[in-house]
């Protein structure tokens, strides 16, 4: 990428680390910032469908799950775009002439599909207003932890994570791009009774994805036969998507998201923290996780 275009992607040209701001207290990115009073002011649509997630807890793999249900399990139809262009991801912004998620989001025709990771208090609330639908899907804090570590690394658009000793402190902190893990599970979970909320956890599909996906089709009021839920868990496991260019990023330039450190589609595996976190770190992680998940009535697996 030229430098001229490292600029335009507010990097610092020192250690070509990007810009981050916070807002309301919410680290972000200086771009989403900056476009921010833009982002709130996004207009839903009754018909809308929105997947909200912490990152790296499930997004991409529920985003390919509801467009498969949405299109009666077709695999062409779900390889017409590439995953960020099928459901825009409403507060990504970057500079022209690249696609911003509310530009996307703005010229797509009705019922859209779109994706935020943004915590429950930054949402639009044009989304509470039209009672838009909307699936939460959350994971476990260490495995999550693990793996917006290695995004972090290799998706050129988030600040270096340091080494994981350092990003296990960050991320207790809150003072990663979209903020708290805890604040944001938890907040979701609090609203999940007041709206049309569907509210998974990432352990539950990969121990029974035939049962959850289930509960995503009666939650979008689909019909589908025995014969398409089988082909839409078959195309939406782990060992196909990571082949699949339309879901797994490949196509985005390595001067943005560089697979050779670590690829986009890396284990999806419940548990893997263990091969990464010492038990000392893990012990520490624990007493401060009680900590700041005293009172919520919210339970996670990290194994299943």
């Amino acid at each position: 990428m030229p430098l001229e275009k490292m600029k335009d992607l507010h990097l610092d040209e020192q250690n070509m680390q990007p810009e981050t701001r916070e807002v309301n207290g919410i680290l972000m990115s200086k771009m989403m910032s900056e476009n921010w009073d833009k982002i709130w002011n996004f207009q839903a649509k009754p018909d809308d469908l929105l997947i909200a997630t912490y990152a790296k807890a499930g997004t991409t793999w529920t985003q390919e799950i509801v467009d498969m249900i949405q299109n009666d399990g077709d695999v062409q139809k779900c390889q017409r775009a590439n995953t960020y262009d099928r459901h825009p991801f409403i507060e990504w912004t970057l500079p022209p002439p690249l696609n911003s998620g509310l530009d996307l989001a703005n010229k797509m025709p009705s019922p859209r599909t779109l994706k935020t990771h943004l915590p429950v208090q930054m949402l639009p609330p044009s989304f509470w207003k039209e009672n838009s639908k909307i699936i939460y899907v959350a994971r476990n804090a260490k495995d999550c932890l693990v793996s917006y570590y290695y995004f972090s690394r290799m998706n050129k658009m988030l600040p270096d994570p340091g080494t994981l000793g350092e990003y296990i402190e960050t991320f207790k902190a809150g003072k990663v791009l979209w903020g708290s893990w805890y604040d944001h599970v938890k907040g979701w979970w609090d609203v999940k009774d007041k709206h049309r909320i569907l509210y998974l956890f990432y352990e539950d599909m990969k121990e029974d994805p035939k049962r959850e996906i289930k509960k995503i089709v009666k939650f979008l009021e689909k019909d589908i036969s025995e014969e398409v839920l089988n082909k839409i868990i078959h195309h939406t496991s782990f060992d196909v998507m990571k082949q699949n260019p339309m879901a797994n990023y490949t196509t985005l330039p390595s001067s943005i998201m560089d697979h050779s450190i670590s690829p986009f589609m890396r284990k999806g595996m419940p548990g893997d923290w263990k091969n990464y976190f010492t038990v000392a770190q893990s012990e520490d992680f624990d007493e401060d996780y009680r900590k700041k998940m005293a009172g919520s009535t919210i339970t996670f697996r990290t194994e299943i």
